[in-house]
């Protein structure tokens, strides 16, 4: 397709992609404005994140049958406009109770521009493309959570806290708009598919049973896991073990970000020379060995805070170049069940990801060792179903080729 077509289509599609990371990150900084209004803790306020990851997990898995029934811009125009009226009730919500549970329905509204976007790179491109279009994405899934916070500070500190949920509408009504005049249809609607939780069950079990598809699914959900556990690690190891300000944090965790985002950058370049296999088999190796080392090291007291950093760096970097590829091979095989195909990658990502979080919580820590073994454990889970996953890939290709 001509290159201006290409990077319009990039733009709309980062745009839906962007939603779910601004939803998630823009209002942090309101939460003790929140929690004063609403008359209750920050810690109340912070289930209303937990709801939005639950509806998160949820949605993915509600809008997969969904666009593959009914096509993928329908679905995709009911979830927006979810989207935009919850986040308008919740900058008026008068109580915690209400606004956790509309952010968790704002979560499922912003589930359809997630699973759309993801479909449609398998929709709108050749699959030798697909990992060429996904690291573009990883660039705005980089960016967006050093923009947001940021961005949420300024505008509560300007005009309050419920401005930041009608500017989320209003983003909610720019890619909604977006999609109907200028997104391609993509693949046609199926109407053979059922959407009785029988036949459900059975197209996602079909997906589950294709080799490819739950080898580097489950391979990217353990790598990307890592990230996770970082995010959730972070604050206190920088702010608490390491005594660093709030301010140098922000700037260290923005100066991490670089570090995945130019992984998935970089990695677009690669793609000219080599295969994606090739790739994120060299990525995961990368990242094992990476993640051995920083847990010896960890564990020894070899690693100041310039040694972490450096490390930390080096990882993402792995990641950076192993998830933009996983999403693509998961994907390969299917064209019409690719929404449910995208559906399942993204909710095992979340699912994974957010249990090798919460496993922080098991630990006290005093050092960046409970972080780095969980980052060394999910990377050794990660190569180990690559490693024997692909030779299966590889044999049932070499058997169709044959036939």
């Amino acid at each position: 397709m001509p290159r201006t077509t290409y990077f319009f289509l990039i733009l709309i599609l980062g745009s839906l992609t962007a939603l779910g990371p601004f939803s998630i990150d823009m209002y942090l900084p309101g939460f003790k404005a929140i929690a004063t209004d609403l008359q209750t803790s920050e810690a109340k306020v912070a289930w209303s994140l937990s709801s939005y990851f639950i509806g998160i997990s949820a949605g993915q898995l509600l809008y997969g049958p969904l666009l593959d029934r009914y096509g993928r811009k329908m679905p995709l125009y009911i979830g927006l406009l979810a989207y935009i009226l919850t986040s308008v009730a919740c900058a008026f919500v008068a109580d915690i109770d209400s606004f956790i549970w509309l952010r968790f329905f704002q979560a499922v509204g912003s589930c359809a521009a997630g699973v759309a976007s993801i479909t449609l790179v398998r929709d709108l491109f050749p699959v030798s493309e697909n990992a060429e279009v996904f690291a573009l994405l990883m660039l705005v899934l980089g960016a967006s959570p050093m923009i947001a916070p940021t961005l949420g500070g300024y505008v509560s500190v300007a005009f309050g806290w419920h401005a930041i949920f009608l500017f989320l509408a209003g983003l909610g009504v720019f890619n909604l708009l977006a999609s109907w005049l200028w997104l391609p249809a993509g693949q046609s609607p199926d109407p053979t598919l059922s959407l009785k939780p029988k036949p459900i069950l059975t197209n996602f079990s079909a997906v589950l049973r294709v080799p490819q598809f739950y080898t580097y699914a489950f391979t990217g959900a353990f790598a990307f896991a890592g990230l996770f556990v970082y995010v959730g690690a972070s604050p206190l190891l920088f702010m608490s073990v390491f005594n660093v300000a709030e301010e140098t944090y922000g700037w260290i965790f923005a100066g991490l970000s670089i570090a995945f985002i130019g992984a998935s950058q970089v990695n677009t370049l690669m793609l000219r020379r080599y295969r994606s296999e090739q790739m994120i088999y060299a990525a995961l190796c990368g990242q094992l060995v990476i993640a051995s080392l920083f847990l010896v090291g960890s564990m020894n007291g070899w690693f100041g805070l310039a040694g972490t950093l450096v490390m930390l760096f080096l990882f993402l970097a792995c990641l950076g170049f192993a998830n933009p590829n996983a999403a693509a091979l998961s994907l390969a095989p299917f064209t019409k069940n690719a929404g449910s195909a995208s559906a399942l990658m993204g909710a095992s990502q979340m699912a994974i990801g957010a249990i090798a979080s919460a496993c922080i919580g098991f630990f006290e820590q005093t050092s960046a060792v409970p972080m780095v073994t969980i980052m060394a454990v999910t990377t050794l889970s990660a190569f180990l179903i690559l490693h024997f996953g692909r030779k299966k890939v590889a044999r049932l290709q070499a058997a169709k080729n044959n036939f």
